[in-house]
């Protein structure tokens, strides 16, 4: 027999932000866990989530003699309820109720009910249907309620007529601007992703959902639809990132994945805490390549050995078999952290003396700001204009009005610089450059300018900035290629890091660039000079290109020795160093295919790795076998698979070459070496992917959500990074910039105009302009008539005009100019 009791509620704890802990059971604590160095662990998922939540099994049986069409009172049967009035009465605001129950509770009565074992447990029962739903707070949750209620056929909110049910069509753009017509209906599924979406690619805080915009743009859109509290939708965020997680963990743990990795580290100004990122780059079996973030997690200290404990948890947490390289910049920590990490791992190539690769994009960095700071008078001079333009907002308004006067080709003002950021600088004087005829009519407006400042910029100033310019394009240039995550560059390495040196050597020779060159030869020697150090990846990536092998490869290694070399060396000895490089280097490359054979042949590939050797000699004479076999008469040699990948001319070049589109179309040729190549082209030269995330993790962690725990900021910055199906910037681009500052423009000439006709603007919604007419008050045209259909009777109306029977006011204008209203029948 079912026996009923109160459902007491404990008071929930105060919360010292909206978003805060809402989710602080997501994060699992490992330090505790000791792992062995060769041991890895499949799967160690951060959240316990009970598989059973539906509610829906081993229900006992209760079958209580009640009226089944009786609708609960508190819900009239012919009135849908808003979002208001639901919220008022599912989260009553009264003293000691605690957090108020979810949404579903409307429709569910509590019921303790005592099984076999004698424990009473708590179910829920629909007040429609009278169906009982398992309903403990700990172990079910609300998930099954949520389901059935929104899912009850008895719900009289859910009793649709057929017009509901009919898919309805619907207009819609794509990117492109072109417009289709598609059906839409009603589905709960997607609008719950889409509501989840908000907070993980659309960066939103939980509380947006119970802002009073959101709910009315909810209500306009639909209002069948029932938000959920911040509470649910943080937890709802954290069953999506344990889904995502699932799906990923499939690919990472695969022993035939290859996996890469890059981190680096990064300090919140809000939470003065410091996070570390993890990122993963693969390559699949459709020969498409992947960025994935895999760990942004709190670290205590920047040490090189904690670094590497915590990112062997990360591993063996994802289950990773096949770690090859890891992508760092140039910091000492990092240095000791991946020494100690190759330790730990298993199978790594060459002991790890090729698992470290350096950053290119940070060398770079470092180069030009070796540069920088040997620069002339003439970057000096337009900097120290630039600061002091920008430091008042009086003489800001008098340089965009001397770029007016003087009828500059763009709209971009002057930037500013940031010391730690070369790019910026780059900007600064690009921006300059572009406005420099405003610089002579600024200083002929602002009196102040030539004394304020120590020299003005002067139009030689400006062809010596031009130049600089042309020079800092290179590397700008070169960033933005090294920076790209989504295709390979490991084979486009030598090809680069060797262009960067023909740039500083052709420029040494100008004289404006004396100074500046030197210090930039040195930094990339420091990095670059010495092939030696170079990873062997880098020249096997350069073989596994089929449009360079061999050939090309044998010319870098020609261009670097003349440029690293000691003393003078002849042609032919150069050419003969080179050759010997190359050798050298197929044969380290042969090394690495063999173990690739073991691991991968599956008869597909060509039979031999070893010369395979019949000597026929009818005399039991040694001496006269040994000579027939050094002759080599009768023997046969076969051609590895690499050696035949090896001996085919490059194909022919192309701008827009796709190498892992070749590979997918010649893998079944050579399978083993396309094996090799989908693992080898995987490794990044940078490290941008993941200082990218710090990008999010600004707009997460903010001063309003600084009380986030640590494991709902992973949730919401992995699963945005899963989810987020374009890699489109959140922030504006200078084109949406430009174009508010047209609309601004547009703005305040619209009131400056209405403010002289004494009018309020009309604004047009639609094409977002404002749009002002002689608003002239005019008497009110009389409301169309109003059909009413027969009545009941005989009586038949024909029309009915409102305004006979409703006043209607009319705004006049009296003889002192002022408005007033006067009623008419």
């Amino acid at each position: 027999m079912a026996k009923r009791r109160r459902n007491s509620t404990q008071p929930s704890s105060s919360r010292g932000n909206d978003d805060a802990n809402d989710a602080n059971w997501l994060h699992n604590d490992f330090e505790n866990q000791e792992y062995g160095e060769d041991e890895f662990i499949d799967e160690t998922p951060r959240v316990d989530v009970t598989s059973d939540d539906s509610g829906e099994e081993n229900i006992p049986k209760h079958n209580p003699k009640r009226n089944p069409k009786r609708i609960p009172k508190h819900i009239p049967k012919n009135r849908k309820l808003d979002q208001a009035d639901l919220r008022k009465r599912i989260n009553p605001a009264r003293r000691g109720e605690g957090k108020g129950k979810a949404p579903c509770w409307v429709a569910f009565d509590t019921q303790w009910i005592r099984e076999e074992d004698g424990v009473e447990k708590k179910y829920a029962e629909c007040l429609f249907c009278m169906k009982l739903l398992k309903a403990d707070g700990t172990l079910n949750g609300t998930t099954g309620l949520n389901r059935h209620w929104r899912g009850c056929k008895a719900n009289p909110e859910n009793q649709q007529s057929d017009d509901d049910n009919q898919s309805k069509l619907s207009f819609k753009k794509d990117p492109t601007g072109e417009g289709h017509v598609y059906t839409w209906k009603h589905d709960e599924v997607r609008i719950a992703k889409a509501i989840l979406g908000i907070f993980t690619i659309g960066e939103l805080p939980f509380k947006w959902l119970e802002n009073e915009a959101c709910i009315e743009l909810v209500n306009a859109l639909n209002g069948r639809v029932i938000l959920p509290s911040r509470h649910t939708a943080s937890r709802n965020v954290a069953q999506l990132y344990l889904d995502e997680r699932s799906k990923l963990l499939k690919h990472l743990s695969n022993p035939n994945t290859a996996v890469h990795l890059t981190t680096d580290t990064w300090t919140s100004p809000c939470q003065r805490k410091n996070y570390m990122v993890v990122t993963a780059h693969f390559i699949d079996d459709d020969w498409v390549m992947h960025k994935r973030v895999v760990n942004f997690r709190e670290v205590d200290t920047h040490k090189g050995e904690d670094m590497a404990r915590e990112l062997l948890v990360c591993i063996h947490e994802w289950g990773m078999k096949k770690v090859m390289s890891m992508t760092v910049d140039n910091a000492k920590s990092n240095d000791v952290a991946i020494k100690y990490l190759v330790k730990k791992l298993p199978n790594v190539y060459d002991n790890g003396n090729q698992f470290h690769i350096r950053c290119m994009a940070h060398i770079i960095n470092l180069i030009v700001k070796m540069g920088l700071k040997h620069q002339n008078y003439h970057v000096e001079c337009v900097q120290n204009a630039v600061k002091y333009i920008r430091g008042s907002t009086q003489r800001i308004k008098k340089f965009k009005k001397a770029m007016k006067d003087v009828a500059v080709d763009t709209k971009r003002f002057l930037c500013g610089e940031t010391p730690t950021r070369w790019n910026s600088t780059f900007e600064l004087l690009t921006s300059a450059y572009d406005v420099r005829d405003a610089f002579v009519e600024f200083g002929m407006q602002e009196k102040s300018f030539e004394k304020d400042v120590d020299r003005v910029p002067e139009f030689k100033d400006f062809e010596e900035i031009k130049k600089t310019i042309d020079f800092l394009e290179k590397f700008k240039t070169k960033t933005e290629k090294v920076s790209c995550s989504t295709k390979p560059l490991i084979h486009q390495f030598t090809r680069e890091i060797l262009d960067i040196s023909l740039h500083l050597t052709n420029w040494s020779m100008d004289p404006g660039f004396v100074e500046m060159v030197p210090g930039m030869k040195e930094k990339y020697d420091k990095y670059w000079g010495d092939y030696e150090k170079m990873s062997d990846f880098v020249f096997f990536a350069v073989l596994l290109d089929p449009q360079c092998k061999s050939q090309f490869l044998l010319y870098t290694f020609r261009e670097m020795i003349k440029y690293i070399k000691e003393q003078e060396m002849t042609t032919s000895s150069i050419e003969l160093k080179a050759r010997e490089m190359v050798r050298e280097t197929k044969r380290k490359m042969d090394g690495f295919f063999k173990t690739y054979l073991e691991n991968y042949d599956t008869g597909l590939s060509s039979q031999q790795q070893t010369p395979q050797q019949v000597v026929d000699c009818d005399d039991d004479n040694d001496f006269f076998g040994n000579y027939l076999s050094s002759r080599g008469v009768n023997s046969r040699m076969v051609e590895t698979e690499l050696e035949s990948y090896l001996n085919e001319p490059p194909i022919k070049y192309s701008k827009n070459f796709d190498i892992l589109s070749w590979w997918k179309l010649n893998g079944l040729r050579y399978p083993i070496v396309a094996q090799m190549a989908k693992d080898i082209l995987g490794i990044q030269i940078s490290t941008v992917a993941s200082e990218s995330t710090f990008s999010t993790g600004r707009r997460v962690i903010t001063d309003y959500r600084s009380n986030l725990s640590v494991g709902i900021v992973e949730a919401l910055i992995c699963t945005a990074d899963w989810t987020r199906k374009s890699r489109m910037p959140i922030m504006d681009n200078v084109d949406d910039i430009l174009n508010d500052d047209d609309v601004a423009i547009e703005l305040e000439e619209a009131i400056r105009s209405n403010n002289a006709m004494g009018k309020r603007p009309k604004t047009n919604y639609r094409s977002s302009r404002f749009q002002f007419t002689k608003n002239r008050l005019k008497p009110a045209p009389a409301p169309e008539p109003i059909p009413v259909p027969a009545l009941t009777g005989g009586s038949v109306f024909g029309s009915v005009n409102v305004a006979n029977s409703v006043p209607v006011l009319y705004p006049v204008l009296d003889g002192s100019g002022r408005g007033g209203t006067n009623a008419h029948p």
